[in-house]
This record gives C-alpha cells, structure tokens and sequence, in this order.
C-alpha cells in the first residue's frame, strides 16, 4: 500500500505545481519576474472590487480592509502586471491544502454557508481557480457559469467540497483548460460527452464522485493522468483511450466496467501505472508483445472475475520495467509461469486468492527486489523454494496460507520468516520427494506451528500399516531379549 500511495504523490505533485504557478499565454501580460511594485502599479479597479466579492462570498471579509488587493496580496492570490504597470489577477486559491500552504479558508459568509461567487467572472485574466475543501458546510452543485471564464483559464480545481449534481457540460466551453479536478465530491448523473472538445487536457481527475453512464471519447494527446476511480461508471472501456499518447496514469478502479480490456491500450509507450480493479471486466489479462506496455511500472487487476482464465506463459514479457503486480481474486487458474521470474524489477506481486495450481517456480528465489509477495489461497503444492536472504527481505510481507499442498524445507533459513507462514508444513529431508502425493499413504510433513513456540512440540510424523507393524515387532523382539539377558544373568 505505501508504494503506491508514494507512486500517486510522484504523479500528483507536478500537477499541484500548475495549481499556484501561473503559465503565460497570449495576453499582454508581461510574464517575467518582478522585482518590486513601481510607485504607479496599482490594481486594475474593476478585478479588485470582484476580489472583493469573491473573498466576502467565502467569508473572508477581511479583504476589504485592503487597498490594493495585488500590493498587498496574501498568499492565494497571485497578479501580473501589464504593459502600463497595472496589475491583473490571474490566480485565486482557497483552501488548507498542507500546513505549508495556507491559503484563505472557506469561513460561515454573513449570509449563509460560503458560495463561489460570480464575480470570478470579472477577472478576465483568471488563470488558475482552486478551492479545496471550503464549500463544505452548504453543498451545492458546480456553478455552470465558469463555463464562461474564457479562454484564459488553464486550471479548475474544486477539489473535496461536497459539490453535488451533474458536472455542468458548459466546462467543456474551457477548450485551453490543462487541468480539471473534480475528485472527492458527490456528483452524479455521467460524463458530459462535451469533453471531448478538451483536448488540451493534461491532467483529468473525476474521481471520489457517483458518475454513471460511460467514458466519452477522450483524445487530447497531452493528457498525461486520467483518474475516475470510485464512481458508479458502467460500460467498456474506450479503446479511443489509445490515442492519449501522453498517458502516464490510467486510474479506472472501483467502478462497474465490463468486457474485455482493450488491446489497443498496450500502444501507450508512456503508461507507467494501470489501474483497473475492482471491476467486471473479463477475457483474460493484457498480455504484452515485446513492444506493448513497455514503460509500466505498476499493474493492478485485482477483483476482475476473469473467471477459468490463466496466465499466459510470456504474458508479462514486454514489460520489463514493471515494478508491482496485483492479480489477487480474479479466479484465475493453472500454475504460476515460470518467466514471471523474469521481471527482475519486480517488487510487489499479489497472486493471492486465486485457484493457481502447481509449485512455486524455483526461479522465483532470483527476485532480488521482490519485497511482498502474496500467494495465500490457492491450490499450490510442492517446496517453497525461498532462501535465507529472501525470507528476511520480505518477513511477514510473505503471504503463502491455505495451499495445503505447500511446504518448507527448514534448510534454507532456519527461523526466519516463519511467523507469516503458520500451518505450512515443514519439508522431512529423508520423505520429502513424497510431499503432496499419495504414495502408500506415507506423508513425510511436520507442521510450523509446532515450531512457533521454540522448538518441536507434539509434532507428527505419520507411518503406513506396514511401518507400524514392522515397529511393533521389533519392540517385541527387544524385550525377548532384554528377559534372556535377565535369565543368563
């Protein structure tokens, strides 16, 4: 779980940057740093009176007391000055987003709860909206006139703040718009189809919300993070998603998508992380060639009941540079393909609740960066082959319960580990070629739990018939001998 909570920051945090960092455009802006205020700069008159608006409609009244609103500015705001010295604002953000970054919160207005006041519609220059948890206390859906913001808008991020309702379709009149984020509200209804129009689309974040219906055809090729995780979305996924040749991140997860996953996905050479569990999805994996999902780093399947499918046996070949494969509960069936052992990247891999048969590939012990491994209800059978080493390395990460069939060979480490395997049996040296089989009924186990306490206790070793009543005849023919070693004496 931690490595991919730190793979979503490495993706999230170049897209926070575009919240307060104001890009240039077209406009007759001087975009170049600035040194100080000269003594005629001022603030155009009509933006700081919307300011004003804006900060009252959120409760922050205080603004008022300012007179010149990008003079004096706080952080949250953010102006540029033009040609003849008078400044524009062309960012405004609300919200504790860290304790870093103390933005103006969304304060009780006089009125009622905090709104998003129309006056941003008087800041032509307005580039950058953001408002993060701060409408909280009266939900209320997105207001469809920032659909008229222009064409200067490059960031709209209203992110946690309770909105309700559909999405307006009108955002899809921002067709310059780099980023929209919308996640952890409770909108509903679908996708505006509209937002095809938003080609120059960078980062889409819709996710945390009740969306329904299906994706729209999406076909900006700057898009790089695609996120519309914890929705209600139901219908296949679009093969049209291929020609986002920028995708870095396809996060699809918890929803209700069917069929098949398209093969026109492993075209995107620059995926680093696909997302798709917790769906309907089924037949079968995606599979790569040597030229398909050649960058992706992390692979996440799991809860897809692909049921009665297999793992291919070089399904996982092109992609050399993964890092963390989850296929847990997805049915899957057969034995574990030996070139898995391949992905020498590899550090997380969930097999776990499957109905895989077989061993464990010996090969699988030259995983050096594996570091958690799950293989915890299956049908696997056989030695577990992990050295020393290894069982340190992933200690209680290592997952290998309810496999009836598996075993450990107590050579290959001593006590390390043992405690993430409690009921695996334990390998007998002299019987151990006969573990799993029935082979005149001797099974030549001892079970780990009767080590977990320190040593052997009450362990069993079971013996055919033929075994027993050889014992007892010795035993019978000891004790004649111990009575004539009594009588001579």
């Amino acid at each position: 779980m931690r490595s991919r909570v730190l793979l979503l920051f490495l993706f999230l945090r170049p897209c926070f940057s575009e919240f307060t960092v104001v890009t240039s455009d077209s406009s007759n802006l001087v975009d170049s740093p600035q040194t100080g205020f000269s003594s005629r700069a001022r603030t155009d008159p009509n933006e700081q009176r919307a300011v004003y608006e804006i900060m009252a409609a959120t409760g922050n009244t205080w603004a008022a007391s300012i007179p010149d609103v990008c003079r004096g500015r706080w952080h949250g705001i953010e102006c540029m000055p033009d040609s003849d010295d008078v400044y524009h604002v062309v960012s405004l953000s609300f919200g504790a987003l860290s304790d870093d970054t103390a933005f103006p919160t969304c304060d009780d207005a006089p009125h009622g709860g905090a709104t998003l006041s129309p006056a941003v519609l008087r800041l032509p220059h307005l580039r950058s909206l953001f408002f993060y948890r701060c409408l909280t206390a009266n939900p209320q859906p997105i207001p469809a006139f920032l659909g008229r913001l222009g064409s200067t808008l490059r960031s709209l991020v209203l992110r946690d703040n309770g909105h309700v309702g559909p999405i307006p379709p009108e955002l899809s009149n921002l067709t310059l718009l780099r980023v929209l984020d919308l996640h952890g509200n409770r909108l509903g209804y679908s996708i505006p189809s509209s937002f095809s129009s938003l080609i120059n689309l960078q980062l889409l974040d819709l996710s945390g919300n009740q969306l329904g219906g299906a994706v729209p055809e999406l076909s900006s090729p700057t898009l790089s993070v695609l996120d519309l995780n914890h929705n209600l979305l139901h219908c296949r996924i679009p093969s049209s998603l291929s020609n986002c040749e920028s995708l870095l991140k396809i996060d699809l997860s918890r929803n209700r998508f069917i069929g098949s996953i398209p093969d026109s996905l492993k075209s995107l050479q620059n995926l680093i992380l696909l997302d798709l569990s917790h769906n309907s999805l089924s037949g079968g994996l995606p599979c790569s060639s040597k030229n398909g999902y050649i960058s992706l780093q992390s692979l996440i399947l799991s809860g897809n009941p692909m049921i009665s499918a297999t793992i291919p046996e070089d399904c996982f070949a092109g992609m050399k540079k993964l890092n963390t494969l989850i296929l847990s509960g997805m049915g899957l069936e057969g034995p574990i393909p030996e070139s898995m052992s391949e992905l020498q990247n590899l550090r997380v891999l969930h097999l776990d609740e499957n109905k895989l048969n077989g061993s464990i590939p010996d090969s699988f012990k030259g995983l050096d960066k594996l570091s958690e491994l799950r293989l915890e209800d299956n049908r696997l059978v056989g030695r577990i082959p992990f050295e020393k080493e290894m069982m340190w390395r992933m200690g209680r990460k290592l997952k290998v319960s309810n496999n009836s069939g598996l075993c450990f060979e107590m050579g290959n480490g001593g006590d390390e580990g043992l405690e993430s395997m409690a009921g695996i049996s334990y390998c007998d040296p002299e019987t151990m070629w006969r573990v799993g089989e029935e082979n005149s009924g001797r099974v030549g186990t001892k079970h780990l739990s009767a080590w977990m306490g320190g040593g052997w206790r009450n362990s069993v070793v079971s013996r055919s018939s033929a075994e027993i009543r050889a014992i007892g005849v010795l035993q019978i023919c000891f004790l004649l001998v111990m009575f004539f070693i009594f009588l001579v004496v």
